[in-house]
């Protein structure tokens, strides 16, 4: 490719904090495509150094390049971007904070760090007229966070749901296919590689609250953190959750779940409002997330105008992150060139953040009760007592026990949960074996 005659401006000279899975992919992009990336920025995307803890162990990589001095390279003056894949809180947020401070645009994949301290990131970008990008943070090389900054900023955005976390889908896809539980579920996507070590982040519901932070920021123009949002994992749910969603026509999934909720407000004035929660839940067979199997992400936004869209694709690896973070990268040195700017932080609805007790929606509550006559009479009038509207009604006998299945229509998390609380003090309802959400459905 002869691009020399596009090509005219000063290099821009990349400093990149960490080199492990995504890292060395990036190294390697830039290094094989490094005459396309000059002719699509304008200059040379250049290399300058690359921190790591320990350079024995990264061989591949030019010695010359490595330092242990993370502070150091994102100070160097010959540095312009830093891009950041090592992820954590500190003291990764103090070294770009430095970058950011100094006028270096920042580059970053850190979605724990983005989902507590985008905010503060955002001002030290406007401060020095630095542009501060993030698309690998959420869904890996799915492009859905620039689509939500700046596709869609002319529509308003009302929901957001998605399957962000790649361990748990293929756990869950894997109990869905196999009936198997989840113990042995997750021992298995351990020994494939499919989760970590110390898989806590992932089943527990940590990594998608933290993208659904993100999402909700960018989607409702509010600052959202990770600790405004509901968590549940994924460790409670068993094969007999999947036999009763399967019964049903229906499947689970972990969902990360964005919307923006109108209510009345006692002096009759509309108010605005976001909920934005991370929990199992079934979902119809029907609805397009529910094909999305194995570690495969995918992400559905619904807008005013454009309507229903659907994201989809990798949503972690290597390849697939560093691909993300490339793309941040020439649009970052593109701004350089030219002497534009990316987007900035949109915060201006400033909307408050609803607590889980007042979202609404749909429930499956599975109960092991005597059977009797008069139970399920007893049972539907605490419903109506808490006004949580039954939908459906199955019920199987077994001798003199039976498994009692109820499926609300929406109703607000507090009222069920007082429900199912009255309901377990029963003295004919010997448990309550599951209560799971029921989502992708009309109320």
């Amino acid at each position: 490719m002869n691009s020399a005659a596009s090509v005219t401006a000063k290099p821009i000279r990349v400093a990149l904090l960490g080199c492990g899975t995504v890292g060395t992919q990036i190294v390697r992009l830039l290094t094989e495509q490094a005459d396309e990336l000059a002719a699509r920025v304008g200059t040379r995307v250049e290399l300058v150094g690359i921190a790591v803890r320990r350079p024995n162990k990264h061989r591949e990589v030019p010695a010359e390049l490595l330092t242990t001095d993370a502070a150091g390279l994102v100070a160097s003056p010959d540095v312009d971007v830093v891009v950041e894949v090592i992820g954590g809180i500190e003291p990764t947020r103090t070294w770009l904070l430095a970058a950011l401070t100094a006028g270096k645009s920042v580059v970053t994949a850190n979605k724990a760090l983005l989902a507590e301290h985008a905010g503060e990131l955002f001002e030290a970008a406007d401060a020095s007229g630095a542009d501060l990008y993030f698309e690998a943070a959420v869904a890996g090389a799915i492009p859905l966070l620039r689509p939500l900054r700046e596709s869609l900023a002319g529509d308003r955005i009302t929901r957001v749901m998605g399957i962000v976390n790649g361990t748990t889908n293929f756990i869950l896809s894997a109990m869905d296919e196999t009936g198997a539980g989840y113990a042995e579920t997750l021992d298995e996507a351990s020994r494939l590689g499919y989760a970590e070590a110390d898989p806590t982040a992932d089943v527990d519901g940590f990594d998608a609250a933290s993208k659904a932070a993100i999402l909700a920021s960018l989607a409702f123009h509010t600052r959202v953190t990770a600790g405004d949002v509901y968590r549940e994992g994924i460790s409670a749910v068993t094969s007999a959750d999947f036999a009763a969603a399967r019964a049903l026509g229906r499947t689970i999934k972990l969902l990360a779940i964005c919307e923006r909720v109108f209510t009345t407000g006692e002096d009759g004035a509309p108010e605005e409002s976001v909920a934005v929660r991370v929990h199992p839940a079934m979902i119809p067979r029907s609805h397009p997330l529910a094909g999305v199997s194995g570690a495969f992400n995918a992400v559905f936004v619904e807008a005013e105008a454009a309507g229903q869209l659907m994201f989809y694709g990798q949503g972690a690896g290597g390849a697939p992150t560093a691909s993300a973070v490339l793309g941040d990268l020439v649009a970052v040195a593109r701004n350089r060139v030219v002497g534009g700017r990316g987007p900035r932080e949109s915060a201006y609805a400033d909307l408050a953040v609803r607590p889980i007790a007042q979202a609404s929606t749909r429930y499956h509550i599975s109960l092991d009760v005597a059977d009797r006559a008069g139970v399920l009479a007893a049972v539907a009038a605490e419903f109506a007592q808490h006004e949580v509207s039954i939908a459906a009604v199955r019920q199987e006998g077994r001798a003199t026990d039976a498994s009692l299945v109820i499926v609300t229509h929406s109703a607000p998390d507090a009222a069920l949960r007082s429900t199912v609380d009255k309901v377990a003090g029963l003295p004919f309802v010997h448990d309550v074996v599951s209560v799971m959400r029921v989502e992708g459905e009309d109320s």
